[in-house]
């Protein structure tokens, strides 16, 4: 008896320690698309300060484009993604593969046509939602800030709807990343970074609008990135017909976790929000300063910390959902002692070469000294908040993978109030 005892504990460090093997080869390869994307989001960014620089454009750009990318957080990764995948998780690991089917296409047409409308109204009112982003323009007596207001408007007309592509593409993700396939999810955003360094370098220096070649780019990426994933899911047979699935009981649990996730997310957002509010009432450049700045900081968060809670949300959730909490709490512990060892010494090297990665990176004609300074104090400031920004991003599966969505909500509403 003693004997067996042995080996069945033998038998389970030994799954332990292949789960954890899994895993990491898991996220070497999301961090290694995630790294190819994020490398190429540095030449994108290098081209944008080469070519337009950090001004009147380039500003009212980055505003037109932050805002679909802050609905994303609503209905791509953010809410909806952390309330589908241990739902879609638990299907997967108790019912058939016709249940299953069901729910990708409930949940497709479900969020595809809650998508539409919403992208239509975005849209039509893009005056409001560049008011609300942008309210520096909109009182400020420079001429230029109208410039900036009207630019921005038209901009957004054609940078929303990518909103309603990516929404869907992560839809796609959620399903693949279940079933264990990464490598296609993290590569999609390489896609949206090769269309934009095209449209950059060989027509938006040519046109007399450069800044609606850029956010005509950015429509074209999203549908690109979206085709792409297509093939994909119909490798694993889940590429079915979109339906309207409100009747779908998985349909309204996920709808049910989304609500105080989305209360969550927009708890951050407001945070965003404010950033680039205040930023447009500063002189003309900060928004830009602010972009490059933190797409520096993004750099290490997104290679390690996004890849590494892609890969440990779908095991969070099938250990939860199979009752198996000491798995559950060993992949939790491996992911946070992971996570903490790579993102502090980021943190440090971010605030030391702050100056010298700048100037590399983007120095240039139409990004001067001046704007070197500015994004380099900024970014300083930013690094201090990396750590625990990485560890935010692998907690907060440990809660949705429990379908507990309250408790990161309280959490935010504390860190905004302070």
């Amino acid at each position: 008896m003693f004997k067996g005892l042995m080996v069945s504990e033998a038998d389970k460090s030994k799954q332990g320690a292949e789960k954890a093997g899994g895993m990491f080869k898991s996220t070497l390869v999301v961090g290694s698309m995630t790294l190819l994307s994020r490398v190429l989001g540095l030449a994108r960014d290098m081209v944008y300060a080469r070519y337009l620089g950090a001004g009147l454009v380039m500003d009212a750009f980055f505003v037109a484009f932050k805002i679909p990318n802050i609905f994303r957080r609503f209905f791509a990764e953010g809410a909806f993604s952390q309330a589908f995948v241990p739902v879609f998780a638990e299907y997967e690991d108790q019912r058939s593969h016709e249940e299953l089917q069901s729910l990708a296409n409930n949940v497709a047409g479900t969020l595809g046509i809650i998508l539409f409308v919403f992208t239509a109204l975005g849209v039509i009112a893009a005056p409001i939602f560049i008011a609300m982003f942008g309210m520096g323009w909109l009182f400020s007596p420079a001429p230029e800030s109208a410039d900036k207001f009207a630019l921005a408007t038209d901009m957004l007309r054609f940078t929303f709807p990518y909103l309603f592509f990516i929404s869907l593409t992560a839809l796609a993700g959620g399903i693949l990343n279940t079933y264990k396939k990464f490598a296609a999810p993290a590569f999609a955003p390489v896609l949206l970074n090769v269309v934009l360094i095209g449209f950059s370098v060989y027509i938006a220096p040519y046109s007399s609008k450069p800044g609606m070649v850029l956010a005509v780019g950015v429509f074209i990426a999203g549908l690109v990135q979206l085709l792409f994933m297509l093939p994909f899911l119909r490798g694993i047979q889940l590429l079915g017909m979109p339906r309207w699935g409100w009747h779908d009981p998985g349909v309204r649990r996920i709808a049910k976790l989304m609500a105080p996730a989305l209360f969550g997310s927009s708890v951050a957002q407001i945070s965003i929000l404010f950033d680039t509010m205040i930023a447009t009432f500063l002189i003309t450049g900060s928004v830009s300063w602010l972009y490059f700045s933190d797409r520096l900081m993004e750099f290490p968060l997104g290679v390690f910390g996004i890849a590494l809670a892609t890969v440990v949300l779908p095991s969070l959730s099938r250990h939860f959902s199979g009752d198996a909490m000491d798995g559950f709490s060993r992949t939790l512990d491996w992911a946070l002692r992971l996570i903490a060892v790579i993102s502090t010494p980021a943190a440090v090297g971010l605030f030391v070469l702050a100056g010298p990665a700048i100037a590399t990176l983007f120095y240039g004609r139409l990004f001067d000294t001046e704007a070197v300074e500015m994004a380099r104090m900024s970014l300083m400031a930013y690094s201090f908040g990396l750590v625990g920004f990485t560890l935010v991003k692998v907690l907060v599966p440990g809660y949705f993978s429990r379908q507990d969505a309250k408790t990161p909500v309280k959490v935010g509403l504390v860190a905004l109030a302070a």
